[in-house]
Order: C-alpha cells, then sequence, then structure tokens
C-alpha cells in the first residue's frame, strides 16, 4: 500500500490515486521545486479533486490536504501555513 492509499483508502478512483501520489511525491521531492509552486500544486490538486470527484472532496480536505500542507511545511521549514495569496 502506497502513501496514497494509505490516507484514501477507498475514497477515489485510479485518475485521483495518481494523480494525489504524483503532487505528494512533488511536494516531498522534486529538488526544484519552490515555496510558491508548492502552494500552487496544492491548490491545483484540491480544484482538480472537486471536478474528477466532487463527492470525495471531504475525504480530500480532511485526510489528503494536511498531509500535502504539512509535507510542504516540513520541506520548507514553515512554522504555519502562509496565509498571503500565492504569486
Amino acid at each position: 500500500m502506497n502513501d496514497v492509499e494509505d490516507l484514501t483508502g477507498e475514497g477515489f478512483d485510479a485518475r485521483c490515486e495518481l494523480m494525489l501520489d504524483v503532487a505528494l511525491q512533488t511536494l516531498r521531492s522534486d529538488p526544484d521545486l519552490k515555496l510558491c509552486e508548492g502552494l500552487r500544486l496544492i491548490e491545483a490538486t484540491r480544484t482538480a479533486i472537486s471536478r474528477l470527484a466532487p463527492k470525495s472532496m471531504d475525504l480530500f480536505e480532511h485526510r489528503v490536504m494536511p498531509r500535502m500542507k504539512s509535507t510542504l511545511m516540513e520541506r520548507f521549514g514553515l512554522g504555519e501555513w502562509p496565509t498571503a495569496g500565492v504569486n
């Protein structure tokens, strides 16, 4: 079982799971990722899930989004989630 399956269980289809897996891997290990790009990636993933699997948004918001945020915060040494707009 991979990270995404640990987070989502049966809530997403294969397309969504692949997208979530790629997004989490990018947040975790892309050597060129900038903070603003990570923030945009999280928002773009949220938007895509809302379109592809609108019934799974609660699952995304409560299980996946916190993991994505903590991954990005840890990577960039943030103590709290940025509230300013993304450039």
